[in-house]
């Protein structure tokens, strides 16, 4: 199991160095030249931006202490920090590092982003240290015995009254998941093409695990007092069998406003992503 793990780790940072050794910084940096426009789009149209920012979460974020998991490209960094978070960001692919490194330099921040780098498990960090820790997109690139271990040492991180917020994929129907894998998406084929997609398989890093709404809520009762799970993209996923053009665009900024009228047991049985927010950690 460990084997496998450290493994998986490997192909993770191999995948994302190459990712992310492609981004554009200065294209990051441009989109602060008109960033209340370039802001309301992403969270009335963007799933995982809709998710992480909802319920007004941009307006909780000034003079408070953030640590971001797993920050990659480092565009939610620079965002965070830009709405007047004081921002320590984490990830295991040191180029983050040189991308925070190049924003630091290019942005007038009101405080730089301090980098993290490699494991957070292995980085030294202050305890009741951080207000919030957040992750767009990480928890599920871990398996659920490394969740637990990352749960305990982000409790301790954490000041008495500290929140954290994840957006991770929502597996909570065993049928939907399964059609899901039938439908190809770019550099995915579809399950039918069984060779191609044994091949995918073998050299997808992410480990097989519960993303259930359950297994978040389960794991996070033994670290905080409290857990709130809220689901995004039941209608939402439906753009998907759209072409790319204004009715899409459109109909994706109204499919969210449409859900939340939904009944609370359809949005969490047919979500495609959860925001899970744990509060007060037990020390």
């Amino acid at each position: 199991m460990e084997k496998k793990a450290k493994s998986l780790k490997n192909q993770n940072i191999e995948q994302y160095d190459n990712i992310y050794s492609k981004i554009d910084v200065d294209k990051i940096v441009a989109v602060f030249q008109d960033f209340d426009i370039y802001f309301k789009e992403l969270i009335t149209h963007h799933t995982s931006w809709v998710s992480f920012y909802y319920d007004n979460f941009h307006k909780f974020l000034k003079n408070k202490k953030v640590l971001e998991l797993g920050c990659g490209d480092c565009k939610n960094s620079a965002i965070l920090s830009h709405l007047g978070a004081e921002v320590y960001s984490n990830d295991i692919s040191q180029i983050s590092g040189e991308i925070i490194k190049s924003l630091n330099e290019k942005m007038n921040f009101k405080k730089n982003i301090t980098f993290i780098g490699g494991d957070f498990l292995d980085a030294k960090i202050e305890m009741n240290k951080f207000d919030l820790v957040v992750g767009k997109a990480f928890v599920h690139h871990l398996t659920n015995e490394e969740e637990e271990v990352f749960l305990n040492k982000i409790s301790k991180v954490l000041k008495p009254d500290g929140r954290v917020r994840f957006v991770e994929p929502c597996v909570n129907s065993k049928v939907l998941d399964e059609i899901r894998w039938l439908i190809p998406t770019p550099g995915r084929p579809s399950k039918l093409q069984s060779e191609k997609f044994k091949v995918w398989k073998i050299n997808d890093p992410h480990p097989e695990r519960d993303n259930s709404s359950n297994s978040y809520r389960n794991l996070g009762k033994k670290y905080f007092k409290n857990c709130d799970i809220n689901y995004f993209g039941v209608i939402e996923r439906f753009c998907r069998l759209m072409p790319h053009n204004n009715f899409r665009h459109n109909f994706r900024k109204n499919a969210f406003i449409l859900e939340k009228y939904l009944p609370d047991f359809i949005n969490m049985k047919f979500a495609r992503t959860q925001v899970v927010d744990y509060w007060h950690p037990i020390k």
